[in-house]
């Protein structure tokens, strides 16, 4: 039997209060699972409506409920065709169960490697559904701060499916009197501002927005180096080229579009608007030529699973070796402690 909590006279009235989840819920499969927390494939019991249920249980978040119920509370407001959307919450004595959309196509490097056709066109289409969510939680002051291509899902295994925008364990709230400079994301992904240890804004979304349109093009990142200072160095630097071969069938407007968004100055950088508006996102200049059998095969060496799934603690345990940033530089910050982060929303399957 479930309670609203706000029946006992508090202030969350969207967290529901359950004495037996499964009462509510059948539990199918587990989905995935996390440092902190359990995935479930579950039926709805009384709709039989399928979901994905977070399972996360209460000693994990002990001495953040206050914080963690005020975010969750945001996170709930965000409804928008191409982010997977927190439907509701249940607690217990024990748990705290958040229910979310399930979306069952599969992550995105995955399903452009098994296609046995793809352009440039197809890149632009999918770049397209990710600004035009992005450009929507920038409209609500919220920076989403890990965009990377695991985090991008297909809502189902169709071919003409849309993309889903995961993973919200890092998002953070603009306007709330916080400056944003805590060093968090993913490396590879995170914008030259974020390692600079600076003040920073939406716009680093749109720099993670650039190097995802890049590999999309080409099927391997704009950095790299297996020594991470040098690719720190790189990243500051915003040092990346459009290399032969693999760049010669890509056009000149997808090449400017890529750089209008991974610019090194903030303030110079396109935001999404602007990027919707960019002839290769709106107009008819991406290219329709197969590029599949390069892009594929580059994706398959360079991002291979174990290669790509980079943890966000990881980071933190590069950090030693981060060159080029200013000397009050505090190595503990990188583990960016955001409540949040012990409620990412992405589901492995």
């Amino acid at each position: 039997m479930a309670r609203e909590n706000g029946e006992a006279g508090g202030d969350c009235s969207w967290k529901k209060q359950v004495d037996d989840i499964k009462e509510m819920f059948e539990f199918k499969e587990v989905l995935g699972t996390g440092a902190f927390s359990e995935v479930v494939l579950a039926e709805e019991r009384s709709t039989g409506k399928m979901f994905a249920v977070k399972c996360i249980p209460k000693k994990a978040l002990k001495g953040k409920e206050s914080s963690i119920e005020n975010e969750i509370a945001v996170l709930r407001k965000i409804k928008h065709e191409n982010i997977v959307a927190l439907e509701d919450i249940y607690e217990s004595s024990n748990h705290l169960y958040l229910i979310m959309q399930l979306v069952s196509g599969g992550e995105l490097f995955d399903r452009i490697v098994e296609k046995g056709f793809y352009t440039e066109k197809d890149a632009s289409t999918l770049i397209r559904q990710v600004l035009d969510a992005v450009n929507y939680l920038h409209s609500m002051g919220i920076v989403h701060r890990d965009l990377k291509p695991e985090n991008l899902l297909y809502f189902n295994p169709q071919d003409g499916s849309k993309i889903m925008i995961s993973d919200f364990g890092l998002s953070k709230m603009e306007g709330t009197g916080d400056v944003m400079s805590t060093a968090c994301g993913t490396p590879g992904y995170v914008a030259p501002e974020v390692l600079a240890q600076k003040p920073y804004s939406k716009a680093v979304d749109c720099w993670s927005i650039g190097v995802i349109a890049y590999i999309l093009l080409c099927g391997y990142p704009p950095f790299y180096d297996e020594n991470d200072s040098k690719l720190f160095e790189q990243i500051l630097k915003a040092d990346y080229e459009f290399d032969a071969p693999y760049w010669d069938d890509i056009s000149d407007s997808a090449k400017d579009f890529i750089s209008c968004l991974m610019e090194k100055d903030p303030t110079k950088r396109y935001t999404c608007e602007q990027s919707l508006r960019h002839p290769w996102i709106a107009g008819d200049t991406a290219l329709c030529k197969n590029i599949h059998e390069s892009v594929s095969r580059q994706m398959r060496k360079n991002f291979a699973k174990s290669k790509w799934r980079v943890s966000r603690s990881d980071i933190v345990n590069k950090a030693s070796n981060l060159i080029q940033v200013e000397s009050n530089f505090e190595t503990q910050n990188l583990a960016c402690v955001s409540n949040l982060e012990l409620l990412s929303l992405h589901i492995s399957y």
